[in-house]
């Protein structure tokens, strides 16, 4: 990592996700997805062997076993997600202030999905994708490219490297943030952005109360324990600690944003709307892999107490009048250049 430099609050915007999103109880039509012209694929490095449980594959590799399967169901997941993001952020793939960039790091790849708009949208850099598992498409832009690689390892590329380095949902993952982002810092080079953006496992309401025995509730804190019997945090997206992390990493000119992304069809903005619809159709796809291996085997649930709680939870989730919403977070921030101070 670079040397120490002097973080400044001032150049460090916060918001919180405290607007209301006006509710529209009335259905609408769907919206539209994102595609791209895709070309060929190269995916460096061994293919790992899966773990089979409850009928669902997962990931095996040296320092994590990650929590959420990795076959066709929990894939279609994670791309309906990727595309209501998309709509959540303003139809944007990214908000950090990166301009032509030339070397892009989209660390937890996943599908790819969003390594390939990304290429799409700038077909002068060369984008690169890592994740723990070979889940993604064998037909891509010819600027991007995918390598199976553990991130909580040490990386193998060159230090001062790339112009931007992408993370996205690694929550209950990562055992220390701190030293994920120090990775990123070292191989950034100066100038170079960092954006992180992680999802509450909670799903809160402006419009309706939820006491605290409601399964929404329940979800989240059987999560949270999971997590901490880990030692890899589901609530990372909670106040300000991403910020803290990436300050405590080096990085400078650190935004910390916080979003509603809205679940359902409920929100009366056409663009929310969409985004609602898609994540509530990523969860009717993720839900069941999302708890098996959590609470089952980590938590030693039986699975009658399994089965009761996505049944309750399944039930809230697809009711409109919830008006359901997830705490987001989006940090970037930069790496300072060579001599740069900066001042409280």
């Amino acid at each position: 990592m670079g040397p120490p430099v002097v973080y400044s609050e001032s150049a460090s915007p916060e918001t919180e996700p405290n607007e209301q999103i006006l509710a529209d109880l009335i259905d609408d039509e769907d919206g539209e997805s994102i595609t791209g012209d895709m070309s060929t694929v190269s995916i460096t490095s061994s293919i790992l062997a899966y773990r089979k449980r409850y009928g669902r594959t997962y990931e095996n590799s040296q320092s994590t076993e990650y929590w959420a399967p990795n076959d066709a169901q929990q894939n279609y997941g994670l791309d309906l997600t990727h595309v209501g993001l998309f709509f959540t952020l303003g139809e944007k793939l990214f908000l950090a202030p990166v301009e032509e960039p030339k070397r892009v790091l989209d660390i937890g790849t996943g599908t790819g999905i969003w390594a390939i708009d990304f290429g799409d949208e700038h077909p002068e850099a060369e984008v690169t994708g890592t994740d723990l598992s070979p889940i993604q498409p064998v037909v891509v832009p010819p600027n991007v490219k995918f390598v199976i690689d553990d991130c909580l390892l040490d990386w193998a590329w060159p230090e001062d490297h790339f112009d931007f380095i992408h993370i996205r949902a690694m929550y209950g993952s990562v055992p220390d943030w701190v030293d994920l982002y120090s990775k990123a810092y070292t191989h950034l080079a100066p100038g170079g952005w960092i954006q992180d953006l992680e999802m509450d496992v909670k799903l809160q309401s402006d419009h309706v109360k939820l006491p605290p025995d409601h399964v929404f509730n329940v979800w989240a804190d059987a999560f949270y324990r999971a997590g901490q019997k880990m030692g890899r945090s589901f609530d990372i997206c909670k106040g300000h600690t991403m910020r803290d992390n990436l300050k405590a990493a080096g990085f400078v000119d650190i935004v910390d944003k916080k979003i509603k992304a809205p679940m359902h069809l409920w929100p009366s903005d056409p663009r929310l709307k969409r985004a609602g619809e898609l994540f509530l159709e990523a969860l009717e796809q993720s839900v069941e892999g999302y708890a098996n291996l959590l609470l089952m085997d980590l938590l030693g649930w039986y699975r009658e107490e399994v089965e009761v709680l996505l049944g309750l939870f399944r039930k809230e989730m697809r009711d409109k009048g919830k008006c359901a919403w997830v705490e987001t977070t989006v940090v970037y921030g930069r790496k300072p250049f060579v001599n740069e101070t900066t001042t409280n």
